[in-house]
């Protein structure tokens, strides 16, 4: 599945730190959007593209090991929902999240890009097996 295979690209380009990788994936239009965990909604190509920039520039080493990937295809728009496990360095040490992400594509002039991504840190595990409150 061609969505799939622009997803994929987004990871490699994700866990290489290759901008120019990440620059192939993305839609470049002024309405693309990226909202990393922690900061401000990025909006149009040239904010989201100075974003990795910067993440890719402090960051050492990153993997990112996805599970439980959804895919759904309507038209011209597709989106993938998947757990996200990253890892990354840095000159002063690491971190590790677990991530429910929502990335969303658009086939243009027959290809696959990326044109929003919203990944949400998720709780860590507990230890005492609760049920949920809502199911």
């Amino acid at each position: 599945m061609e969505v799939l295979a622009c997803s994929r690209a987004f990871y490699r380009a994700l866990e290489s730190l290759d901008l120019e990788a990440m620059e192939a994936v993305w839609c470049h239009e002024e309405w693309v959007s990226c909202l990393h965990p922690g900061r401000e909604s990025m909006q149009g190509w040239d904010e989201v593209r100075a974003s990795w920039s910067n993440i890719f520039h402090t960051t050492e080493q990153m993997r990112v090991k996805v599970s439980r990937a959804r895919v759904r295809v309507e038209g011209d728009t597709a989106w993938v929902c998947c757990l996200e496990d990253v890892t990354c360095s840095y000159e002063d040490g690491f971190e590790t999240a677990l991530l429910e992400a929502t990335n969303i594509f658009v086939r243009r002039e027959g290809k696959w890009r990326l044109a929003h991504r919203h990944p949400t840190v998720l709780p860590p595990p507990t230890s005492d097996a609760q049920t949920p409150l809502i199911q």
